[in-house]
């Protein structure tokens, strides 16, 4: 082998290299480090199509009423390395609905403090023909300051205030005769005893929340000591509706209202009472050795509402009573412990107990007819347990076990209160879970997992509601004398089996293309007393993620996913509903440089949704649901699709400068029933129509020119 000869007059010495690298090293300290980065940004922005074609998509961007928009946004850096101070204010969408505010100024290790101002805007996609102007407007100011108090101490404390304003969608409605009305009259050719009406609620509140936390940092020892507060206030207290003496009958010929019916829908309507909260927390970790940990939380919180009812439009409350004096106080006490005995098995245990405590004054506030029922307290107690074990079988092999235990105790149902739309109550449950998993790495490109999970839930003795006088126990709820055969009881009470089956793959077959593959299964399985009733649920899940690098400047990404949910269950009347959600979509997108000077991408996506009512009836149904049934075919499907194209291209004009190139087209398609259907809008009684298109298009184009500086 022949080796170059070296020049010995240029060969470096132990000597030069330990002097290079010390100078060389001393050097690099002296330089300080680059300044920040500033940037300025405009733009503008055209949309096609009309306020109704722009339905869906301007929902929450703030652009559905304007053709065109402006963009104006900016970063502001600088960092002053004498004092160690840092300031940054950064805007966005200035110009705009959205538009965003943000300063910090901090000096790291020591404090630093911020403010911040946001707005967004909601508007209702379904347009009303009274004109009435359906949004939501949100603006929100927040201060945090952090102070470093010493080495193991550390001061946080944030405030924030966020206004709402706006008309929210909304209505009324009442059909006679009624349990709460029996005076109220039927429907007949000459009068209308039934009606729905549109009725914006107006939105004028403001939320507002303080948080200050306390933290020590030892070397074993982290705890932090903490309060929230937060204060709720609506400027409207009720809805005053104005309804007049006719209206609508269902085949839209103007009839005069049942007697009583007009009565009725003039009640006030009552908004969200003012309220406030507030905790206060401890909560730590405490290490024994590097392999063993304690964590713990304590809080206790307090929720009040004494927002008062004469002030807020409600008359008639009962005596003495002018406000609700609700108070409901909860108690958190979670402790944790991990540990890893040795190398290849991780324990983890979980012990959490909530005790919810609902000392609101109990009075009488329902009327029907002639019997009354008061408010019901709702007063709670939950223990959890959780136990985990990683077990690390080998460098391929992980397994992991773990199970659960939760128990809810509803406490003492309130004996002068009632529970109208269900059959029994439940005052305990116990659910238990099981689950399992393992993880394999086949080769240093592909990896999988799988896993299984069970639980159980069952619980005490069903309670019969007695309608103002309490409940009764029934401890056989199998007993026709119950009449529970064909009742209604809650599946959130209700004895429930759940299973879920998990499977997730990675593969990497080379430095330029990697896979991500995730498949899972879920069903319920419900068991009460009575022959209707929700019976199952399911779903299914699966995503498929890919990318690959072309080249160096290109590459390529996409994504599949497609999902189904399920429910079974019975009705009165010998009716089945089965309802089927099933959701698909698709996602493929490109990034490359063209040039050193031009990047560019484009991205296409399609969702598409749809909901599916099927009903049928059992050979007891009686002639005329079987006819109209027959006649209608039942409930039809709720559509909701989606397409959008998106490219992009950036150029650069030089090191501070670019331009930026945005094309987009979005067509939509949304067929809901329950709002139109076959061309003909829902109509209110009063003629009122509230909708939207079931189709939609929307193109859009952007520049933008962005400037830095240092």
């Amino acid at each position: 082998m022949i080796r170059p000869v070296s020049n010995p007059a240029f060969a470096p010495t132990l000597l030069a290299l330990a002097l290079l690298a010390a100078f060389g090293s001393a050097r690099a300290e002296d330089e300080p480090p680059p300044p920040p980065e500033s940037s300025v940004t405009v733009g503008a922005g055209l949309l096609s199509g009309s306020d109704a074609d722009r339905a869906l998509f301007g929902q929450y961007n703030g652009l559905r009423t304007h053709g065109a928009s402006a963009l104006l946004g900016f970063q502001y850096r600088r960092r002053d390395d004498e004092t160690g101070t840092s300031l940054r204010l950064e805007g966005s969408e200035l110009l705009g609905s959205l538009r965003e505010l943000e300063l910090a100024w901090k000096k790291p290790g020591d404090w630093k403090f911020s403010v911040s101002y946001g707005e967004t805007l909601r508007e209702e996609p379904n347009r009303a023909s009274t004109g009435a102007d359906l949004q939501l407007k949100r603006s929100k100011v927040g201060v945090a300051l952090l102070k470093t108090l010493g080495p193991q101490l550390q001061l946080d404390v944030s405030l924030s205030s966020e206004n709402k304003d706006g008309l929210r969608l909304f209505g009324i409605g009442m059909n006679c005769p009624s349990a709460v009305a029996p005076g109220c009259g039927v429907t007949t050719g000459a009068q209308v005893g039934w009606a729905v009406l549109m009725l914006p609620e107006p939105v004028n509140a403001n939320h507002s929340q303080i948080e200050a936390r306390l933290s020590y940092t030892g070397d074993k020892l982290y705890v932090s000591a903490g309060y929230y507060g937060s204060f709720y206030q609506n400027q409207f207290g009720s809805l005053s509706p104005n309804v007049p003496g006719a209206l609508n009958n269902a085949v839209g010929t103007p009839l005069p209202l049942a007697p009583g019916l007009q009565a009725i829908l003039n009640q006030p309507v009552a908004l969200p009472p003012d309220n406030q909260a507030h905790q206060i927390d401890l909560s730590g970790r405490y290490s024994f050795t590097p392999t063993t940990h304690l964590n713990f939380k304590l809080s206790h919180a307090q929720a009040l509402q004494h927002d008062d009812f004469a002030a807020a439009g409600f008359t008639g409350a009962p005596a003495g009573v002018s406000n609700l004096g609700g108070r409901v106080d909860t108690t958190l006490a979670q402790l944790g412990l991990s540990a890893r005995p040795w190398a290849k098995l991780t324990l983890q245990a979980k012990l959490r107990y909530e005790d919810t405590d609902d000392s609101t004054p109990i009075a009488l506030y329902n009327v029907e007819d002639t019997a009354t029922y008061t408010n019901r307290r709702l007063p709670g107690t939950k223990l959890r347990g959780q136990l985990q074990a990683h077990y690390q079988f080998s460098s391929d092999y992980r397994g992991t076990l773990g199970a659960e235990a939760e128990s809810i105790d509803r406490g003492v149902f309130t004996a002068t209160s009632a529970a109208a739309g269900i059959t029994a109550l439940r005052q305990k449950t116990d659910e238990t879970t099981v689950r399992a998993e393992l993880r394999r790495r086949m080769n240093e490109q592909l990896s999988g997992a799988i896993s299984v999970s069970r639980s159980r839930r069952d619980g005490s003795n069903w309670l019969r509601d007695n309608s103002g006088t309490g409940v009764t126990e029934v401890p056989d709820a199998s007993d026709p004398s119950t009449g529970f055969a064909r009742g209604i009881f809650m599946p959130t009470l209700a004895d429930r089996q759940r299973d879920k089956l998990r499977l997730q793959a990675d593969w990497q077959p080379s430095d330029e293309l990697s896979l991500q593959l995730s498949a899972q299964h879920g069903i319920d399985r419900f068991s009460t007393p009575s022959v209707y009733g929700v019976q199952t649920s399911g779903m299914d899940q699966f995503e498929f993620d890919a990318s690959y690098a072309l080249t160096e400047r290109w590459s390529l990404n996409g994504n599949l996913s497609y999902g189904t949910e399920t429910l079974r269950q019975a009705r009165p009347d010998a009716a089945a509903l089965a309802y089927d959600n099933t959701s698909s979509g698709f996602g493929v997108g490109i990034t490359g440089k063209a040039t050193s000077a031009i990047q560019v991408g484009a991205n296409l996506s399609h969702l598409d949704d749809r909901s599916s009512y099927t009903q049928a009836l059992d050979s007891t149904a009686d002639g005329a649901s079987a006819a109209l049934l027959a006649a209608t075919g039942g409930l039809p499907d709720i559509i909701f699709r989606q397409t959008t194209l998106k490219l992009f291209g950036i150029y650069t004009l030089d090191k501070q400068s670019d331009l930026r190139l945005d094309l987009g087209y979005q067509r939509s398609t949304w067929s809901d029933w329950s709002w139109s259907y076959n061309g003909v809008p829902f109509t209110y009684s009063d003629g009122t129509v509230v909708g939207q298109p079931v189709r939609q298009r929307v193109g859009f184009v952007g520049l933008r020119y962005t400037y830095r500086w240092q």
